[in-house]
């Protein structure tokens, strides 16, 4: 089982920013956080890095529940979603499978909420052109 959806397009990196948050709002998601990692990476280690940037993504909902539910699942919040140049000039958007990073919490109650939200990040990838 892979760990994350995704999916390669031919848009700018700020163009594929604004996409992939534009369809993350269609499925109830925003953008709790924002880390720049090419510029974190220069400030912090003096190292070139490509266009690198986590997007922290919550639908408050489907949070809601999950904490309700197990309350130390907030180590696994928000849903990452990752934008990334590649080496031939494109960008790759991939977005957390949280099926599989909730195979370790052992709650039952869980497993619906997870294949909700897994169905919506996957929803959101699929739509990106």
């Amino acid at each position: 089982m892979s760990y994350y959806f995704s999916k390669i397009l031919n848009d700018s990196f700020e163009e594929a920013i604004d996409k992939v948050t534009k369809e993350l709002k269609e499925e109830g998601f925003g953008i709790l956080t924002e880390i720049d990692v090419k510029e974190t990476f220069k400030k912090k280690l003096d190292v070139d890095f490509r266009k690198y940037r986590i997007l922290g993504a919550c639908n408050p909902k489907m949070a809601h529940q999950a904490i309700s539910a197990e309350s130390k699942i907030g180590t696994m919040l928000p849903c990452n979603v990752i934008v990334q140049e590649t080496e031939d000039g494109k960008t790759e958007v991939s977005a957390v499978d949280p099926v599989a990073s909730m195979t370790a919490v052992e709650n039952n109650k869980l497993g619906d909420i997870a294949q909700d939200v897994r169905s919506k990040l996957k929803t959101v990838i699929e739509r990106l052109s």
